[in-house]
């Protein structure tokens, strides 16, 4: 009997030491877990740069052949209220005339309505040509004067250092007079 109360004691031993072993696991996962959840969590975007990933704008006081600034990601982006004869001479553009050969057609949604990312792609400056009586080059749309890049109705570059088009931004019409950037 001696033999039996002696086996039934070293069962009851390992069971509880494989007990507080994976007692401690759990225990030191939950611990790792608590210090690494608030890290990851400080990663994430705050709620001043999430408030900034879309902007909206409404189009309905902008008259044709005005132009407005709005800020979407702490960049300045140009929505340009074009005139029908700015748009049939964006259109009349041969591509072969362009650095960066890209139709009017694919840079705007609405004809009428032009939205690109105001920073020259040369090296960063704004470009002049938003304000009534600015330059805006020889082509009528914007001019860098940092370097002498300038731009057409269409926001492509025609002259100067600058290697790229004014970007367009993402952006959608969620009604005919309103858009959402971003």
């Amino acid at each position: 009997m001696a033999d039996t109360a002696a086996a039934a004691q070293a069962g009851s031993g390992d069971t509880r030491r494989d007990f507080l072993y994976l007692a401690a696991g759990a225990m030191g996962a939950v611990g790792a877990g608590a210090v690494v959840w608030p890290l990851i969590a400080s990663m994430n975007p705050s709620a001043e740069v999430l408030a900034l990933a879309s902007t909206e704008v409404d189009l309905g006081p902008v008259v044709e052949g005005q132009r407005i600034t709005v800020t979407w990601r702490g960049n300045p982006v140009f929505i340009d209220h074009r005139t029908a004869d700015q748009i049939s001479e964006a259109e009349a553009v041969a591509l072969d005339d362009l650095p960066d050969a890209e139709t009017d057609e694919a840079r705007v949604q609405k004809t009428e309505w032009l939205v690109v990312i105001g920073v020259c792609t040369h090296l960063g400056c704004v470009p002049l040509g938003q304000k009534t009586g600015q330059n805006r080059g020889e082509f009528g749309g914007w001019f860098c004067p940092c370097h002498g890049s300038h731009y057409d109705t269409s926001g492509r570059i025609r002259k100067g250092p600058a290697p790229l088009n004014l970007p367009v931004p993402p952006y959608e019409f969620t009604t005919d007079t309103t858009i959402v950037i971003g």
